[in-house]
């Protein structure tokens, strides 16, 4: 298995320079390893790494810690899983300190955590904020990556770690007459950090993904006039989200222990009871009273895991999905909005589905309007709005909420240079091609936390992430307590993986739906299903066997 960090934080000495060699003496700088990203990834590998005795260096682009949830802060952005699991769980003296406020956690709060994650635990000193890394290029001779940043610093490591998120790499929308617009233009994920006073304005929403499903009821409390333009209707279901409690608090701080060991051992990352029987050998009245109480209970998975087949048999999937239909069309008032918010033409949750607080309900306020986009195209942004095929709308406000290129785009987005020269870039042109998502063959000592290829996205990405961490941890320090130099992907491992993973998506509805999963939302974008859907305790197990096995598939070589 992989090794947990000791709890405590330390603040050890620094350990002081290493030794130069004359390889490295025209370096600008040098360390033991390099982290991109300051997020929950960024955070914990630095702390693992500086706990196992390494110097290292953390680059960060925001003026502060906290990855996504520094980025997003729209109106009403908060997690959907509970904040009792979405945290980390490397310190039993932080899950007792830290006292969460809510059921789903808002992104002030988070953010709040991050910050105190970094301060508690001394990280600050050795990372670099407001500093972008733009490349990264393999020295094959020294056996070292050389990482240059937008401030002109280059600092150069043997091992490189990419923290830099799943969805941190927004999209533009490529709208004709985008640069003509005189109002205000924001995107949900660099949503300015100074107050946005939306009191009295018009308001365009582009996108109702996540992010528009959280941000359209709290504009509907601000705005003159929100006008949503939807391409795709989601599947949403209500968080019901609310203060915690003390005596629940008190519970879950005396329980664990036992839940996140539970955590490590579960499909997702949550601790649930799994479903033991298919949605098709129950009765209607049956079905719909397990429905029913997963629409209850406000948690995201709930509907899902009410029967075994919900995601891999298509008729099992049609009753959760026209379970929810219903409930829309229960909820809106005006059937031609309702039917315009009700999705049709894909399986539920093969596009990740939303919690909301009181999204649907929204659409009953009169200042409120949806203008489908399947029926009538956006055809341009004017100086005064948006014009569809239809009419033109006169808004003082547009709002993208139009998501990220997903786990590729963050990676693809700095030069990273191989072996022979060849780009990370111009190898996943095709798709992604990695090892457990976790290293591509030619890009040896570059590791990627919850990669492409790895199940990140559909599990907790808390505890995805801690398992990345501690298995790259294990790693280096296996290396390095062995004088090994390099550890790369075998070709034909990287190759067994990548079809392992397309398999195993095959047998699901996944395939079924044009969602960010298969980086559909980008156009001229690989069509390859981007995660691994074995389940997390799956993917742990093959991961700690493949460590346990000499790092099978996996080629070292070199030694220092």
């Amino acid at each position: 298995m992989a090794s947990a960090p000791p709890p405590e934080a330390t603040d050890r000495p620094d350990p002081g320079p290493r030794a130069r060699t004359d390889a490295d003496a025209d370096a600008d700088a040098y360390t033991d390893a390099i982290v991109v990203g300051a997020g929950f990834s960024g955070l914990y590998q630095l702390h693992l790494l500086r706990e196992r005795g390494l110097r290292v260096r953390l680059f960060e682009a925001g003026d502060d810690v906290g990855g996504t949830w520094y980025w997003n802060r729209y109106p009403g952005a908060r997690c959907d899983i509970e904040s009792l699991s979405y945290s980390y769980s490397f310190s039993p003296e932080l899950d007792q300190e830290w006292v969460w406020s809510e059921k789903y956690a808002g992104q002030p709060e988070i953010l709040r955590y991050l910050r105190h994650v970094a301060d508690r635990f001394g990280l600050r000193r050795d990372i670099t904020l407001r500093t972008r890394v733009t490349r990264a290029a393999w020295d094959g001779e020294r056996r070292v990556w050389r990482v240059t940043t937008d401030t002109g610093e280059t600092v150069t490591a043997p091992f490189v770690v990419m923290a830099s998120g799943c969805n941190s790499a927004p999209r533009e929308p490529d709208i004709p007459g985008a640069g003509d617009f005189t109002g205000t233009v924001h995107h949900t994920s660099r949503w300015p950090h100074e107050e946005v006073d939306l009191t009295g304005r018009r308001v365009a929403v582009i996108g109702t993904g996540s992010s528009g499903v959280q941000l359209v009821p709290v504009l509907a409390g601000r705005a003159a006039e929100v006008t949503v333009f939807q391409r795709t209707p989601a599947y949403s279901m209500p968080a019901w989200n609310r203060p915690l409690d003390g005596e629940e608090i008190a519970e879950q701080k005396a329980r664990y222990p036992e839940f996140r060991a539970a955590q490590r051992r579960s499909k997702g990352g949550s601790v649930c009871e799994m479903p033991t029987r298919s949605a098709l050998e129950v009765g209607e009245e049956e079905r719909t009273a397990a429905y029913e109480r997963a629409w209850e209970a406000g948690v995201l998975s709930a509907m899902l895991r009410s029967y075994t087949d919900i995601l891999v048999d298509a008729a099992a999937n049609e009753t959760a999905a026209a379970f929810i239909r219903a409930k829309i069309a229960s909820i809106v008032d005006d059937p031609a909005t309702a039917e315009a918010l009700t999705p049709r033409d894909y399986p539920f949750a093969t596009k990740r589905p939303c919690l909301d607080s009181g999204y649907y309900a929204a659409f009953n306020d009169p200042r409120v309007s949806l203008v489908d986009l399947r029926a009538t195209p956006i055809e341009a942004i004017t100086p005064k709005g948006v014009r569809t095929s239809e009419r033109e709308y006169l808004v003082d406000t547009i709002v993208h909420a139009t998501g990220f290129d997903s786990l590729t785009g963050a990676l693809t987005a700095v030069e990273i240079v191989g072996r022979d020269g060849v780009t990370l870039r111009e190898k996943w042109a095709d798709g992604p091609r990695s090892l457990l998502g976790l290293v591509s063959a030619g890009f040896p000592n570059l590791f990627t936390v919850t990669g492409p290829l790895s199940p990140s996205v559909l599990t907790n990405m808390v505890v995805s992430i801690e398992q990345h961490v501690e298995w790259i941890t294990d790693c280096v320090v296996h290396l390095r307590e062995r004088g090994i130099a390099e550890i790369d992907a075998a070709p034909e491992a990287e190759e067994s993986w990548g079809a392992h993973v397309a398999e195993l998506a095959a047998g699901t509805l996944y395939p079924a739906a044009d969602s960010w999963y298969l980086g559909a939302n980008v156009p001229g974008k690989a069509r390859v299903f981007l995660a691994y859907t074995g389940g997390l305790d799956r993917y742990r197990a093959e991961c700690d066997a493949v460590a346990r096995d000499g790092y099978r598939g996996f080629v070292l070589s070199g030694s220092r």
